[in-house]
């Protein structure tokens, strides 16, 4: 990633607590979509296009898959090519 190809960097605080509702064995994969959607929604950019970094899917995995935690801090890159990436500030 070139610097010149960065249009804006956002630090957002995500909550998860929404993942919480729904069933016990799904609250890890619940939380990876909540995160997607909240990231495509404040940054203006398709579902398909935010990329989410392994180690921020190893933060949301670490305790397993039924006890996550209630909120997230991450780093959203977004791209001049539409992309946004979601990494650890």
């Amino acid at each position: 990633m070139a610097d010149e190809d960065v249009t804006a960097e956002i630090l957002m605080n995500i909550p998860l607590r929404d993942a919480k509702d729904s069933p016990v064995t799904r609250r890890a994969d619940t939380a990876v979509s909540i995160i997607r959607n909240h990231v495509a929604r404040h940054s203006k950019t398709p579902l398909e296009d935010v990329w989410i970094d392994p180690k921020v899917n190893e933060k949301i995995w670490e305790h397993g898959r039924k006890k996550i935690s209630s909120s997230i801090s991450v780093k959203v890159i977004k791209l001049q090519d539409g992309t946004a990436e979601v990494i650890f500030p």
